[in-house]
């Protein structure tokens, strides 16, 4: 692995050429309690219990890309929209891509075929209604389209998607289908799948894309294998993070040892790492680096 790093590494500290690929950054908005690492401990009638944070942290999130000059996509969630009025309508202005992430962030692998189409469905209107335009991307909370799901692909494609990215090709205790592709690829249906970007070392994919692995792993290792997709293996990167992830200042609920360390390391350091790679790597709205 670290043969490979220190490779990746030189395409962003001199020594190599800078990347020209155009990738896609994208955003999760939710609340730090819609997680689903909190969903036995916060379950969902109890959501309006708690104070709302994430219209000011994607607010923060708007101004960063602002000064790149960068367009993002916001996947977001159907819940926290209707309680954050304006901010869809908001983002869409500022010229992003509004998508969708659900209605209530349920697993797709726990709900039936019909229940995933009443979700989707509804959190689609409420969008499109809220930014007067068409939602045509859609991310799995948790990326659970696994491999017992992948019927939720065609259903997307009914309702009138034109892509998804809802997959991480990694072993994972929650999620993943580790021998996925890692790239975006066009199903028969007509609608793209954008895998999460992971870094391949030997038979293993390093997940590289952005959340818990970005707070984690060091900014610069992040931003070379990301220029090591582009410039070796000549494919477009996506990056995700949530708006809480920005904010070392959100109430925070213990849930163990292993889901307290995946929740809370590096919220301090995020939106340093982020201008980072905004600063390396040029980024856009995954619509556009699809060419929809």
């Amino acid at each position: 692995m670290s043969s490979v790093l220190d490779s990746a590494r030189a395409l962003v500290t001199g020594s190599g050429p800078a990347s020209e690929t155009v990738n896609a950054m994208t955003v999760d908005v939710e609340e730090y309690f819609t997680v689903q690492a909190l969903d036995q401990k916060i379950p969902r009638e109890e959501w309006p219990a708690h104070p709302l944070h994430a219209g000011d942290q994607t607010r923060r999130l708007l101004d960063l890309f602002d000064g790149h000059g960068i367009k993002a996509t916001f996947f977001m969630l159907g819940w926290v929209a209707e309680r954050h009025a304006g901010l869809a309508r908001e983002i869409h202005a500022r010229g992003h891509e509004v998508a969708a992430h659900s209605y209530w962030h349920k697993l797709v692998f726990s709900m039936t075929p019909d229940e995933y189409r009443v979700d989707l469905k509804r959190v689609k209107a409420l969008l499109e209604d809220e930014i007067g335009a068409p939602v045509i991307g859609y991310r799995a909370p948790t990326y659970s389209v696994t491999r017992d799901a992948l019927w939720a692909h065609d259903i997307l494609s009914e309702e009138g998607f034109k892509y998804s990215s809802s997959i991480f090709p990694i072993i994972h205790d929650r999620y993943g289908i580790p021998d996925y592709t890692r790239f975006p690829t066009q199903l028969p249906s007509g609608l793209w799948e954008f895998p999460l970007t992971t870094l391949k070392v030997g038979n293993k994919n390093v997940p590289i894309a952005g959340g818990g692995y970005l707070r984690l792993f060091p900014v610069r290792t992040v931003a070379a294998g990301l220029a090591w997709v582009n410039n070796v293996e000549k494919h477009p990167a996506i990056v995700y993070l949530h708006p809480w992830e920005i904010d070392p200042k959100i109430p925070k609920f213990s849930q163990g040892a292993l889901q307290d360390f995946r929740g809370y390391t590096g919220l301090d350091g995020m939106m340093g790492k982020l201008d980072y790679l905004c600063s390396v790597l040029r980024f856009d709205r995954v619509d556009r680096v699809l060419g929809l």
